[in-house]
């Protein structure tokens, strides 16, 4: 069987962009593109030129890509021809070699947003299309409201779709602007779309996850036979986002029926560093991963129960429906108070730490896992930390140094100009062997604001810690999340720290304490700890 082709058109750097929160630079729009373009995208579409700055600056200093590189604008207003249209203009002045540009398909939004006729609306499109191929341009049409058009008015939805092609669009998107449309619907209108004319091979979908469905939605207008998807790097984009082509790429290259139906730009290598992309882009929002995310989440592969967890050992594909290796995450069987001995042999192996079966130390460490558990600690978020509670009861845990004592005081004060500012500073002792150490730390960024006393504490205790220093120096915090349990007299909190090196590797500390800063210290010297041993660094 012959597979057809079906192209990914990715609108992170445009659509991404509108996404409550998420305001790229101009270098961080090239690195998202390089990557996209490294993955095996068809069409990156790099913003809308003129509408900020950022993007007028992107598009100044566009990178080479194989990808087709795009601009996005919308068709010219009324009243006035293609050709003296500023917004126009400005977009074609990108000098991308395609252009997207967005037009209205709904009637109502033709006569309340834009005050025009039908007729008039046609004419915008047509004009509008048949301008940028004049110029030379791949020319795509992103049909607005389109489902929602189509309710109240299928011809004309339809005949924008055909005006768009016949003035030259290589493509027609159907997209679904509020994302209320639900998988079924959009299957259906797809497939009438096609019987009344509109060729698959130049159909597009783009779809929003305001009901939970963006992806849902695409793949049921890939099965009704579009041929062109729309989405996004970790589904960013407006409201709930769009769909997430770090879902879709592995659904429709490992999943029937459209492996072995349809063919897409991604090679397998490119498939491997989904894992990868999805994590450098959250880095890049500076924000902590979605754990429970499809395919290149942390926890996609994660096994908590004691059962799933044996029967993963004798073979993965129990409750595994997909290798992890091949979107380049990874297996993990998680420490809890729900674990067995089937999840500590299996994490303790993972880790590297090798232990008999019927070593009694495998009892101690679960009824210790479990207790502290109790004591408010979590170790299936925490996996570092649960390696070196391993160890200690295993009797195998090298001791590096020892902390003396550490003290983080808060500021209020007036800086130069006479604008009120808080400085955390943070000192710390340790004693490596027979040398004592101290190291002081304010927590100021380049801009003087605060970063708080745990980022003061992480800072004095990574200053100089000697003959580790080496060590550590590729190390740095990436997530911090605090949790309070319990209440009243027995309300305690806990604090997960993420560390992350120069050698790609991520991993979670916990720490525990009525006293925030004394939970986030613990998890803090946890990190290192654990850094150091996996680094192979033998004790001063």
């Amino acid at each position: 069987m012959t597979r057809q082709r079906l192209y990914l058109y990715d609108t992170t750097l445009r659509d991404g962009q509108q996404t409550q929160g998420v305001q790229f630079s101009a270098a961080e729009k090239t690195e998202i593109a390089l990557m996209l373009d490294a993955l095996g995208v068809d069409h990156i579409e790099g913003g809308w030129p003129g509408a900020n700055p950022t993007d007028s600056e992107f598009f100044a200093a566009a990178p080479a890509t194989r990808a087709t590189m795009t601009a996005f604008g919308m068709t010219k207003r009324a009243g006035r021809s293609a050709e003296n249209d500023e917004v126009l203009a400005g977009v074609l002045n990108a000098g991308t070699p395609a252009v997207c540009l967005v037009g209205k398909t709904h009637p109502f939004h033709v006569h309340e947003a834009l005050g025009i006729s039908l007729e008039e609306n046609l004419d915008n499109i047509r004009a509008s299309v048949a301008h940028l191929v004049a110029e030379g341009r791949e020319a795509l049409f992103d049909a607005e409201h389109f489902f929602d058009g189509y309710a109240e008015n299928p011809d004309y939805a339809v005949l924008c779709l055909k005006t768009a092609l016949e003035a030259g669009a290589t493509w027609v998107i159907l997209c679904d602007t509020n994302g209320g449309t639900l998988p079924a619907e959009v299957g259906r209108v797809t497939r009438a779309v096609i019987v009344a004319g509109i060729p698959g091979a130049r159909l597009g979908i783009h779809t929003h996850d305001d009901t939970g469905n963006a992806v849902a939605c695409a793949l049921a207008a890939i099965d009704a036979g579009a041929r062109q998807i729309q989405g996004t790097l970790n589904g960013l984009g407006e409201r709930c986002g769009n769909a997430s082509l770090t879902t879709l790429i592995p659904t429709l290259m490992l999943k029937e029926p459209y492996r072995s139906t349809l063919e897409i730009g991604v090679t397998a290598q490119g498939l491997s560093q989904i894992t990868r992309i999805s994590r450098r882009l959250d880095e890049i929002l500076n924000r902590p991963p979605l754990r429970a995310a499809p395919y290149a989440g942390s926890s996609a592969f994660a096994h908590k129960a004691g059962l799933h967890a044996s029967a993963i050992l004798k073979n993965p594909a129990t409750y595994e429906h997909v290798d992890p290796a091949l979107v380049g995450n990874q297996r993990i069987i998680p420490m809890s108070n729900q674990a067995g001995q089937s999840n500590l042999r299996a994490r303790l192996a993972e880790a590297g730490i090798e232990v008999c079966r019927d070593d009694p130390a495998l009892a101690r460490i679960l009824d210790l896992v479990k207790l502290r558990e109790d004591q408010g600690y979590a170790y299936d978020g925490a996996q570092a930390s649960f390696e070196l509670l391993a160890l200690g009861e295993l009797g195998r845990m090298q001791h590096f140094f020892d902390v003396e004592r550490y003290r983080v005081t808060v500021e209020r004060r007036k800086n130069a100009i006479g604008r009120r500012i808080s400085v955390s500073e943070a000192v710390v002792v340790v004693r490596i062997g027979g040398e004592r150490m101290l190291s002081v730390s304010e927590s100021v960024d380049e801009q003087g604001e605060d970063l708080g006393p745990v980022n003061a504490l992480w800072r004095a205790l990574a200053k100089d810690l000697g003959p580790y220093q080496a060590n550590i120096s590729d190390m740095h915090l990436v997530d911090f999340r605090v949790r309070i349990t319990g209440s009243g007299v027995d309300a305690t909190t806990r604090v997960i720290i993420e560390s992350a090196d120069g050698q790609g590797r991520r991993w979670a500390t916990v720490g525990v304490s009525p006293n925030i800063v004394d939970a986030s210290f613990e998890a803090l010297v946890e990190a290192i700890r654990w850094k150091l041993i996996r680094d192979g660094v033998k004790p001063a």
